[in-house]
């Protein structure tokens, strides 16, 4: 029996006499074969194209540069098995932005896309082409519940925005209002901090139904009017503490040490350098964490994974949700 009738029998391909492919069959039940996906692939010379679709970073410090670390360390890894990146980033202050990089990434019909549905209308729609082309995707940071992807990477928004309330409560004196602060456009279309503000709400109703919550959007930061609206709403209500949905956190502090406001307690997201010089300082009481970087790095592993290993892969992947402090900011693992 030549090599070349076992190969058509493994690949279903060319004409092989029954008895034969029977025999073929048999012999390898027996053997208990598995084809090595991995080396038939890299047989094959067929280049594995991988792309992402993530905001751009505000700064050379902001968030969205932590995913994209994680991202370019597996990507470097994945080298030898033919695997390259195709990167496309789109503007947080317009949804339009996403839209136009969504085309560019359905030009390139890529093997696989890691993308974060940071505008829920335009992400619903784009992953409707992205199924119907059958390229599977994987959302980070935030996710869209039943859209069809291959995995979720990242907190549970929800139970992010609990463990805000939860805190809140502890460090603020019972029976005083307190704030909900979205440094964001069109909130309405924001989902993940829609999911923590509506947990954060959630836990007050079952815990607090009493406490008043203040929810304020602020859109632009260009201007200083937010500052003045904002000091009048604190002033007015006589708000005791604040929660940042997101990883802006750093304006409110700057805030309150602008206006001496430092017995507002504070919360907000994410380890960014200028966070945690609010964290050191005691401006910010806690930052909210979720290993960004780890994101990034293992949404472009189970892509891998389930493209090349032919590997079932999990469907949700939720990340620790830290709680860091000015005592354990500095013991905080880094990212390797």
């Amino acid at each position: 029996m030549s090599i070349g009738t076992v190969d058509r029998v493994l690949h279903n391909r060319g004409e092989v006499a029954e008895e034969t492919r029977q025999k073929v069959l048999k012999i390898i039940n027996e053997m208990d074969y598995h084809p090595n996906i991995l080396a038939s692939t890299l047989a094959s010379k067929k280049a594995v194209v991988f792309s992402t679709l993530l905001p751009q970073p505000l700064s050379p410090e902001g968030y969205w540069n932590k995913p994209f670390i994680g991202v370019e360390k597996r990507i470097s890894e994945l080298q030898q098995y033919g695997v390259t990146l195709k990167p496309f980033t789109f503007n947080q202050a317009h949804p339009s932005s996403f839209t136009e990089q969504a085309e560019k990434v359905l030009e390139l019909s890529p093997d696989g896309i890691v993308m974060a549905p940071f505008f829920s209308k335009e992400a619903n729609r784009f992953v409707t082409k992205l199924r119907e082309k059958k390229i599977p995707f994987i959302f980070i940071d935030s996710e869209i519940k039943n859209a069809g992807q291959l995995g979720y990477i990242g907190q549970d928004s929800f139970q992010s925005g609990q463990l805000a309330g939860k805190l809140l409560h502890f460090l603020t004196p019972l029976g005083q209002p307190i704030m909900v602060i979205h440094f964001a456009r069109e909130m309405d279309n924001q989902n993940h901090l829609a999911q923590r503000e509506r947990g954060f709400y959630t836990w007050y109703k079952n815990n607090d139904p009493s406490r008043q919550i203040i929810t304020m959007e602020i859109s632009d930061t260009e201007s200083t009017d937010w500052e003045q609206n904002l000091k009048e709403k604190i002033s007015r209500q006589q708000i005791a503490g604040i929660f940042v949905t997101n990883s802006k956190v750093y304006l409110a502090g700057r805030f309150i040490e602008k206006n001496g406001l430092h017995h507002l307690r504070l919360i907000g997201h994410d380890l960014l350098n200028e966070n945690i010089g609010f964290l050191k300082r005691g401006v910010v009481d806690f930052l909210i964490c979720q290993r960004p970087e780890e994101q990034g790095y293992n949404a472009i592993n189970k892509l891998f994974q389930h493209v090349l290993m032919k590997n079932e892969v999990q469907n949700e992947n939720y990340t620790s949700i830290d709680i860091i402090t000015k005592e354990n900011v500095d013991y905080y693992k880094e990212f390797k």
